[in-house]
């Protein structure tokens, strides 16, 4: 079995600042949804930053909020976290593949974002993998996202962020623009 494996972990990051974490979570299954916060929190505390924890009702909206924050507030990383058990229907297939596409994709837009949806066949599954004494994949996903911060600190640029955010800093209306008037 896979809980019986053991992996390497990348030791914590060196953070240069401290750093604001949203942690974005789908409480559908909230037993295992607090389990996989709880672990985040000890994750992004161990390193003395801060976060913010943002509900919304699903693993599809995840990505959404995620995509929002960043384009009107100012975190340093994303935390998504959430579980889909599958059932009965195609939609397993859908929530998995949608919400994991469409973080990779802000991820690749210079998000750091580290995923933490589980997607597993059983509660069972579910449970091993949001044990805070176990593999808590929502500490590792907080982990994830601390390692990229490191890693865009390292770097020494500034983000560029996903969607339009005026030169200036300042918002401009249509027409107040420095260019001809029609």
């Amino acid at each position: 079995m896979a809980s019986n494996e053991t992996h390497y972990t990348l030791p914590r990051p060196e953070i240069d600042k401290s750093v604001k974490i949203a942690i974005v979570v789908a409480p559908y299954y909230k037993d295992i949804a607090d389990q996989l916060v709880k672990g985040a929190v000890a994750e992004v505390e161990a390193v003395g930053g801060w976060y913010e924890i943002i509900e919304v009702p699903g693993a599809l909206e995840v990505p959404s909020a995620i995509g929002i924050a960043e384009r009107l507030s100012n975190f340093d990383g994303y935390v998504a976290l959430g579980c889909v058990i599958r059932g009965e229907t195609t939609h397993y297939d859908t929530v998995c593949n949608d919400s994991s596409r469409a973080l990779t994709l802000l991820g690749l837009q210079g998000l750091c974002i580290g995923n933490g949806i589980l997607t597993v066949e059983s509660y069972d599954q579910a449970a091993v993998r949001a044990d805070s004494e176990g593999q808590n994949k929502g500490g590792g996903a907080a982990a994830a996202a601390l390692h990229l911060i490191a890693l865009s600190q390292k770097f020494g640029s500034q983000r560029k962020g996903v969607g339009f955010k005026p030169v200036s800093g300042e918002y401009q209306v249509a027409g107040d623009g420095k260019g001809p008037v029609a």
